[in-house]
């Protein structure tokens, strides 16, 4: 029964140490990688793997409605855009023979490629999400297979 007595002693002290102490705020930072790859058919899309180099703050572009106050946001597109990016050309899906294992092996190498070089500088990728917009029918000929891979770093 001692033993046992002692045994909850720990894990209650141990359980006040972790949540009982003050913990410091850890302050990360975000980047966002989105590869856009074509699956138009004949090859006639555009792909690529697309990392901003400007920051932008939300709160700048952003606007809060209230049943008293439903005014539009103003903010002008020209000011949300940005033209200092990088911007890796990728193979699309398709060409005129069809789908293409050789582009989508290569783009894979490529995203490898880049999200390897952001693991060595201390980016950790949290989520990877995707979404297609595809073929909708006789009269739809556009496509595209969308990715954004969502990394973070402590700051310095």
């Amino acid at each position: 029964m001692k033993k046992l007595a002692s045994i909850v002693t720990l894990l209650t002290l141990s359980v006040v140490h972790m949540y009982g102490q003050e913990t410091s705020k850890q302050v990360f930072e975000i980047k966002v990688i989105t590869s856009v790859e074509s699956i138009i058919p004949s090859g006639l899309g555009r792909s690529r793997l697309i990392s901003s180099n400007d920051e932008r703050d939300y709160k700048q572009f952003t606007s809060s409605r209230t049943e008293e106050n439903n005014t539009r946001n103003k903010s002008k597109r020209k000011d949300i855009r940005l033209k200092n990016f990088e911007e890796t050309k990728l193979l699309n899906f398709y060409n005129l023979g069809g789908i293409r294992f050789q582009n989508i092996a290569a783009n894979d190498a490529l995203i490898s490629s880049k999200l390897t070089e952001m693991l060595s500088e201390g980016w950790d990728l949290m989520f990877i999400t995707s979404a297609v917009e595809s073929d909708a029918g006789k009269n739809d000929d556009n496509g595209i297979f969308i990715t954004r891979y969502i990394l973070k770093r402590k700051f310095n």
